[in-house]
Formats: C-alpha cells, sequence, structure tokens
C-alpha cells in the first residue's frame, strides 16, 4: 500500500469566535440560572417564614401518614378497646376519674409531669421522655441510642414472647430491681417493665414498631396489642398542635430571628450573587458548544491522508515505518501460512521462498532500521505494496 505525502489542498474555513459573546452566553445560560435563583430563593423564604408550630405530630392515633398510628388506634377499637386521644395533663386526669385506663404517653412536651404522676392506673412510656425520674422511677437510659432493627425478645414477659420479633430500639433502659427487661439493645433493654405502688409501668425505647409504615412487619402488631389492648379504655397522649399561653411570644418579647445580626440579610444576598458570578465564569472557561449531526461518515482514504500529514508535520517517519511494517507483517502472516505468533526469522524466510528476493533485502524492508529521509519512506511504502501484490498474485 503506498503512501502519498504530497502536500494537501488549502481548506477553506469560516472562522468563529472561541469564546462566547454575552448575549450566546445568557441565551445559553438563561434557564440553568433562573431554576437556580428560584430554588435559592425558595429556600431562604421557607427558612425565614417557616411558622413556629412544631413539626407533625408521630404516633397520633388520628394520623395516617407513614409515623401516625390511626392502623393501631382502629385495631385497638376493633377489639373493643375505647381509644382517648389528649394533649395536655389536665384532659388525661379528666378521662382516669372516669373509670380504669391505660396512660400512653408518646409526648411530654409541654406537657406537666407532676399532673400525670398523679393520675392512677397503668402506664405505658414510649421513649425518653421529660420527668422520667417521675413517671417511672428508678428506671435510667443506658449508654448512647442504639439503632432501631428487629430485636428478639429473649424474655419471659407474655406480651413479648407471644409477638416475638419486632422493629425496635433506639433508647435503651435499666430498670429497678425487680423488673424484666425484653429486647436487649446495648448494655440495657429496649423494653423495661416493672410493678410500683399497684400499678404497672412499661418504658419502650421507640414507638416506630406501632405506626403506620411498620406496624404490619415482624411481630409489631402483636407486640403493640399485647401492651396497649389490655381491655381497658386507653388515654393516648399526644404533642400539643400549639404551645399553652404562657409559652407563646408576648408582643414586647423577641424570636430567634429578632437576635439574628441584622446584617445576615445582606449576607445572605451577596452569597448568592458571588455564586451566581463563579457559576457564569466558571462556564465561559468552556467555550461554545460545537454541534453537529450524527452519524459523521468519514471515508477511510481521508483518515490515511489525515495521519499521514500529521506523520509529517512531526517528522515522524520511525512511528510511520513502523505501522506500515506491522500492518503489511499483520496482512502476510495468515497468507504465507504462519501462525499469528511467527517470529521475524520465519516470516522473513517463508517470504523470500515465496517471492524469490534476497532474505536480507526482506528483512530490511521488514525490520530494518527506520528510513532517514521521506524519500526513504515513500521507496519504504512501495516496497511493501510491491510485496504485498506478489504474494496474492502468487
Amino acid at each position: 500500500m503506498s503512501l502519498d505525502m504530497r502536500p494537501a489542498p488549502p481548506v477553506h474555513e469560516s472562522s468563529y469566535a472561541a469564546s462566547p459573546t454575552l448575549r450566546s452566553a445568557w441565551r445559553a445560560s438563561r434557564l440553568a440560572l433562573v431554576i437556580g435563583l428560584v430554588i435559592v430563593l425558595a429556600a431562604i423564604l421557607g427558612v425565614l417564614l417557616a411558622p413556629s408550630g412544631g413539626p407533625t405530630r408521630a404516633l397520633d392515633p388520628d394520623g395516617t401518614s407513614m409515623n401516625g398510628a390511626k392502623a393501631l388506634a382502629e385495631l385497638l377499637r376493633d377489639r373493643g378497646v375505647e381509644v382517648k386521644k389528649v394533649d395536655s395533663a389536665e384532659a388525661a386526669a379528666a378521662n382516669a376519674a372516669q373509670g380504669p385506663t391505660l396512660l400512653l404517653i408518646t409526648d411530654m412536651l409541654y406537657v406537666d409531669e407532676d399532673t400525670l404522676a398523679e393520675i392512677p392506673g397503668d402506664r405505658l412510656i414510649i421513649g425518653d421522655q421529660l420527668g422520667l425520674d417521675v413517671l417511672a422511677p428508678g428506671v435510667s437510659t443506658v449508654g448512647e441510642p442504639v439503632r432501631e432493627r428487629s430485636r428478639e425478645p429473649e424474655c419471659d414477659l407474655e406480651a413479648a414472647r407471644v409477638a416475638g420479633s419486632a422493629f425496635i430500639g433506639d433508647t435503651a433502659f435499666k430498670g429497678p430491681s425487680g423488673s424484666r427487661g425484653c429486647y436487649p439493645a446495648g448494655d440495657g433493654h429496649a423494653l423495661v417493665t416493672f410493678q410500683e405502688g399497684g400499678r404497672t409501668i412499661t418504658m419502650v425505647g421507640s414507638g416506630t414498631f406501632m405506626t403506620n409504615g411498620y406496624l404490619a412487619e415482624d411481630g409489631n402488631a402483636a407486640l403493640a396489642l399485647n401492651l396497649i389492648g389490655t381491655g381497658r379504655s386507653v388515654t393516648w397522649l399526644v404533642r400539643p398542635e400549639a404551645p399553652p399561653p404562657d409559652l407563646v411570644l408576648e408582643p414586647g418579647d423577641k424570636s430567634v430571628y429578632d437576635l439574628m445580626p441584622g446584617s445576615l440579610r445582606w449576607a445572605i444576598y451577596m452569597t448568592i450573587i458571588t455564586v451566581l458570578l463563579l457559576a457564569f465564569w466558571r462556564g465561559r472557561r468552556l467555550g461554545p458548544v460545537v454541534t453537529e449531526r450524527l452519524p459523521v461518515i468519514v471515508r477511510a482514504a481521508e483518515t490515511v491522508e489525515g495521519r499521514g500529514r500529521l506523520y509529517r508535520a512531526r517528522r515522524a517517519r520511525a512511528k510511520a515505518a513502523e505501522k506500515l511494517r506491522s500492518g503489511t507483517v499483520d496482512r502476510l502472516t495468515p497468507r504465507l501460512g504462519l501462525g499469528s505468533g511467527a517470529g521475524r526469522h520465519e516470516v522473513v524466510s517463508a517470504l523470500s521462498v515465496r517471492i524469490g528476493h534476497d532474505p536480507q533485502q526482506v528483512g530490511a524492508a521488514l525490520y530494518g532500521p527506520p528510513p532517514a529521509d521521506d524519500a526513504g519512506l515513500v521507496a519504504l511504502a512501495g516496497y511493501l505494496d510491491f510485496i504485498e501484490r506478489q504474494v496474492s498474485e502468487l
């Protein structure tokens, strides 16, 4: 195969600006900038204008979200258990005055523990609540919170033994003398129950197993029903929807936003402007986007000519000769009946016998030193092409 090393004809091409203009850059990036600005403004407004109320109440017997407990409340009602939701200690005491009830405490925020402690009857307390020393004397938390996962009861408590494994954890407790612990977690137990003053007090590390999202897994439903569904009414204490009046800010009081420095708003604005300028600066460094129709069809001859011009521009005669020789050897080896791993002496011997040329001449053409100039490279390409044509014709 001969390689034409003549200079390529000049190609007339249009010149384009290497850097985008301000108008083209704005047209290409305006949508991303607008979306980013909207997201940043929404986040800032969400923080500055967030309502002061607390988050959605967990373990709400009327809640239908994943962390609500309406499914458990309905199961209890189907078993004949009356579920009364309250959000204050006074309402819980009023329910207890009407008859025996199980006090289920899921949240002690804004609630007076001393008032709850005076309510007679059994108690089921979920999590590490405020006033634990008053509501469950002798019970203490042990170590750091543990991961919630499915745990085996490993105890003789009937309610836990029958239910089996449950998704429980978070807080680990250590009960007073005579208490029983189930579901080992860390250095304590995720469930502790004991008798105190003629009542049964039960502590559970977390109430996730009681929620709508986890009630159907493991033995969660059975454990919840065994602990709560004792046949008596249940006074279900949840977090109040709003803080009591004595905790609401008066007109003269200052909120946390009032305590922030006045320059914070300008700092946020400057941060937004800096981020936008940085994005525009980095975006301009990428240059204009080049588009082309795909697939692009390139003729083989153009590829060969292009590589030839590159080799010539860099005076890479040795590289060009190596490519020509290796391609010739790869094509001739199967035609000579040799394997792909044949050595140079085998190739030279077989080829010289096939075409009748001197082995030294053939070896110099296939494995000799690189040409010293362009004329030698052209001569080498012509001789290699001649060898291939001879082998093909014989």
